[in-house]
């Protein structure tokens, strides 16, 4: 899901901000309708039309981080695009796709990063809402929110049954959130000046 939103929304938001004008607008117009409807509500409906499984599950989760990663490459490119080593690839003669690919994608991949794995997180969260309600993956695919509804039944005799699944979902989350700090702390050059 990550790898849609990251492979989808990136093009698209460095796009927007090399053309600007009226393509930049109407991307980000197209950006906040996506973005106006909850994810996981726009999980279930998509699952619930093409029918639950892992699969739908994971695009309709990767759908939902198009937007998030447009928005983010288009903030860092409009960031660096005035920027005096794109001006002078500009002077080159090299072409919008080509500075793209050697001077702003390089200078965003840090911010990228570490929103990949803050999506990836929320992605874990979003599948496992989705196979709680029997939209995600089916049986005999493991699933962490399948597991915890399986529990639920049974939370009186076998209590663990429903906390095992629970703290795997609470420490992966945790730790990905971690991982996003210290990968911003790490990449982050204001932060780097400041030690």
């Amino acid at each position: 899901a990550v790898g849609i939103g990251m492979g989808i929304g990136v093009p698209l938001g460095c796009w927007a901000a090399a053309r600007g004008g009226w393509i930049d607008e109407a991307l980000m117009r197209f950006n906040d309708v996506v973005f106006a409807f909850p994810a996981l509500l726009s999980a279930v409906m998509i699952t619930a039309i093409f029918g639950p499984g892992a699969v739908n599950a994971i695009i309709a989760i990767g759908i939902f981080n198009v937007p998030v990663f447009a928005r983010v490459a288009r903030a860092g490119a409009l960031s660096l695009w005035p920027r005096e080593y794109v001006l002078a690839a500009r002077a080159a003669g090299k072409g919008q796709v080509l500075i793209t690919l050697e001077h702003i994608l390089p200078n965003i991949a840090s911010m990228l990063l570490v929103q990949g794995t803050i999506q990836f997180a929320l992605g874990i969260l979003a599948e496992a809402g989705l196979s709680y309600l029997g939209l995600g993956a089916q049986p005999p695919m493991p699933s962490w929110g399948r597991m915890l509804f399986d529990a639920q039944t049974r939370m009186m005799i076998a209590p663990w049954q429903a906390v095992f699944p629970g703290l795997a979902i609470v420490v992966t989350v945790l730790g990905l959130n971690l991982l996003g700090d210290g990968l911003r702390d790490v990449l982050d050059p204001r932060l780097r000046r400041e030690r």
